[in-house]
């Protein structure tokens, strides 16, 4: 009797065990296979995704593969790189290092450049080293060229040694103007008391989404200056013909505020006259008071099946510079300039090699004399992203581009620079980081606070 009593006391000890061992690390079954398998073809699912560009839906399929499968690392690997392309470089970090935690010596080593990236532009410089570093001994070194990965080391060590030097000086506008969406582009007129700008927030005009990058289409907005609070307000896009269901983004306004040029792209849109890409378009203030339908610019030159916008133009209206990806299978954007031959434009002409790169060249501003050029780039020395540069024109060429240093720039893109010298201020966009998560703003620099390195 009490050997069988000691048989079923060992039977149901083992069997106990049996059970606690299934219940904290169940073998691999069949609902196991399935729900990996179906992660498998999650993240399939989720790769066509992100190469048509629809990197939000994506990132929603790449969550439900990683509840499918906890232990993969391409779920997390998939979710970080979904959210730096986003601009969440916070959830970019979170998730690449649990990518690194699960995968190993197994995981993709783009991890590496995306780990660098994100700690760059939250800058945390020393953790971006540290990771460049590693994704410069991983990576096969055609990968690491593709990914900038040596450039992007550089950007490190020349923000470090520029931040060493100054303090950034911008402030964010105060007002109704800053969303949470990304906002743009801001010009000043009539004294610095009203100033457009470009956004893409949810009232815009038709309330649609652009289908390749699922944000909102832009609209061109305008606000007042209220000396009384000392903010912006009155924000609106309701500005007659200027916006439409497309895309809206204007670049220029003259100091009386009676011209400007708009960039206008409504190729996803049902209107009657589409544009051929991304189209320069002239406007004007009437007498009463409504500003005129964009009306894009007929030289050949200028608009064509590329994409052609960000327009500047000098104070006696005859030379304008404006970007253009119509030389994309070999480089980026470049910064072009048209001059006018009597009253029309003649041939538009790329700026030399010495301002345009294989990389990113965009949002130039000419002063009013057309003597200096700001513009942003990612193709020369500087702090990460894109940073504003300066060039003057001699009169017999152009100087080479000066980086404007940290009072300007961040480790992160800085764009839509502008130099208002009678109003000692500047204006311009930047990134404001917001926990986790990133959106471009608009900011101003008081002018008397920075040092600009180039004469004016």
């Amino acid at each position: 009797m009490k050997i069988l009593l000691s048989a079923l006391f060992v039977l149901t000890l083992c069997s106990s065990q049996a059970i606690a061992r299934s219940t904290t690390h169940p073998p691999d079954s069949t609902t196991g296979i399935i729900d990996k398998s179906a992660a498998l073809l999650l993240i399939d699912q989720g790769k066509k995704m992100v190469a048509e560009g629809k990197v939000r839906d994506a990132l929603i399929i790449f969550r439900e593969a990683s509840v499918k499968d906890p232990m993969t690392w391409k779920a997390p690997f998939w979710i970080s790189y979904c959210h730096y392309r986003l601009n969440n470089f916070g959830y970019a970090r979170q998730y690449g290092e649990e990518a690194v935690k699960k995968g190993g010596a197994d995981v993709d080593k783009d991890i590496y450049d995306i780990l660098g990236s994100s700690y760059h532009q939250i800058g945390r410089l020393d953790s971006a080293t540290i990771y460049y570093e590693k994704a410069l001994a991983e990576l096969p070194k055609p990968r690491a060229k593709e990914l900038r990965v040596e450039q992007k080391l550089a950007e490190c060590k020349f923000a470090e040694d520029a931040m060493s030097k100054a303090t950034n000086q911008r402030v964010s506008m105060r007002g109704d103007v800053n969303s949470g969406f990304n906002e743009y582009g801001p010009i000043l007129v009539n004294g610095g008391k009203i100033m457009y700008f470009t956004s893409r927030r949810g009232n815009t005009t038709g309330g649609k989404v652009n289908p390749d990058d699922q944000e909102y289409f832009e609209d061109i907005y305008v606000a007042e200056w209220n000396d009384a609070t000392q903010q912006w307000d009155s924000v609106s896009n309701d500005l007659d013909r200027l916006n439409s269901a497309g895309f809206d983004a204007i670049s220029y306004v003259s100091a009386d505020g009676l011209k400007g040029i708009v960039t206008l792209n409504n190729t996803a849109t049902d209107a009657k006259k589409q544009t051929r890409s991304s189209d320069i378009c002239e406007i004007e203030f009437t007498n009463k008071g409504k500003w005129t339908a964009p009306k894009p610019i007929a030289n050949k030159s200028i608009n064509t099946s590329f994409f052609e916008g960000a327009a500047t133009v000098t104070a006696d209206g005859n030379t304008m510079y404006f970007v253009t990806d119509r030389k994309g299978e070999k480089r980026s954007t470049d910064i072009y300039v048209v001059h006018k031959v009597g009253k029309k434009w003649g041939v538009a002409q790329a700026l030399p090699d010495s301002i345009n790169t294989e990389g990113r060249e965009t949002t130039p501003y000419i002063t009013p004399d057309g003597r200096f050029l700001f513009f942003s780039s990612n193709g020369h020395a500087g702090m990460g992203g894109l940073d504003v540069y300066v060039c003057e024109n001699t009169g017999t060429g152009w100087g080479s581009p000066i980086n404007l240093g940290a009072g300007v720039n961040t480790v992160n893109d800085d764009t839509h620079f502008k130099l208002y010298r009678e109003l000692e201020k500047a204006v311009m966009a930047g990134f404001n980081l917001q926990g986790q998560k990133s959106s471009m703003d608009l900011y101003e620099i008081d002018l008397s606070k920075i040092t600009l390195p180039i004469k004016m």
